[in-house]
């Protein structure tokens, strides 16, 4: 039985049409998840009937209130955390664990320190036991990505907070994830850093279209990168709205300055100021 097969309620003919029908179009296909935590003080209900749809190589961003299960749905679309009831699928599939269809990106630096830039990146494909001359074109080419061909052979105490989250994005995509999951990875980083980062980020989708997840608190940038945002309301997390971002596919920084950009992110900041507490 999968993972998320938790939920007692009895799926009727109709409904099994409408999930076949989504699952048909999607790439991760959320349906009515529940997170509930036990403990000797009574349970907490952190997350109810959540559900999204995510297509293939669409970029989405979550954001809510602190607290509201962000980060625990992407852990759960991750695999690294369960739900109390409800359905996570990854095309086909139920999501039963963690996998390599799923890359994973979070706001500490994850690279290996014993590891140089090279070695962190191909880690992944050393464990698919990839060729090595497979591994080094496939290093090769996202260290041009990121900018960092210079630092091929540094070790990650000698790189900057921005270039440390370069590579960790490179680590990911050098794996050819299903999904990229990225939970905050530029909140650490200082504004300016913090603006490159999106920058490259974009261009990276826009080269390599991966599909995307990624929770942020930031309005402007969930706005800035995504083609479509879910505003989460307060514990108990459920999604309060579905914002589409029509802005221009290729972007730079000075669209934050456009009105139709303000207008957007106006709109789903109010979205979360007026979230029922």
């Amino acid at each position: 039985m999968g993972l998320f097969q938790l939920s007692k309620k009895k799926i009727l003919p109709q409904q099994n049409s409408q999930i076949e029908a989504n699952l048909a179009n999607s790439k991760i296909y959320v349906k009515d998840v529940n997170k509930t935590y036990h403990s000797i003080k009574g349970d907490v209900v952190a997350m109810q009937n959540v559900s999204i749809n995510v297509l293939e190589n669409e970029f989405i961003s979550i954001v809510g209130p602190s607290g509201c299960g962000k980060s625990t749905l992407l852990r759960m679309i991750g695999g690294l955390d369960e739900a109390t009831s409800g359905r996570i699928v990854i095309k086909d599939r139920d999501i039963i664990g963690p996998g390599a269809d799923r890359g994973m990106v979070f706001q500490a630096y994850t690279l290996f320190p014993w590891m140089t830039v090279s070695d962190n990146i191909k880690y992944g494909l050393k464990l698919k036991k990839m060729p090595v001359e497979e591994q080094e074109k496939i290093v090769d080419k996202y260290l041009k990505i990121i900018k960092l061909e210079k630092f091929k052979n540094s070790y990650p105490k000698e790189l900057s907070g921005g270039m440390k989250q370069r590579v960790a994005i490179a680590r990911a995509l050098a794996n050819s994830p299903d999904v990229l999951l990225m939970d905050e990875p530029f909140s650490a980083l200082d504004p300016q850093t913090k603006a490159d980062m999106q920058l490259l980020m974009r261009q990276i989708w826009q080269v390599e279209k991966p599909t995307v997840i990624f929770v942020t608190h930031d309005i402007e940038e969930a706005v800035f990168l995504s083609t479509k945002i879910f505003v989460m309301t307060s514990r108990p997390g459920t999604i309060k709205k579905e914002v589409p971002v029509f802005l221009p596919y290729e972007r730079n920084l000075d669209l934050k300055d456009t009105q139709q950009f303000i207008t957007i992110r106006k709109e789903v900041n109010g979205l979360i100021e007026h979230t029922d507490i």
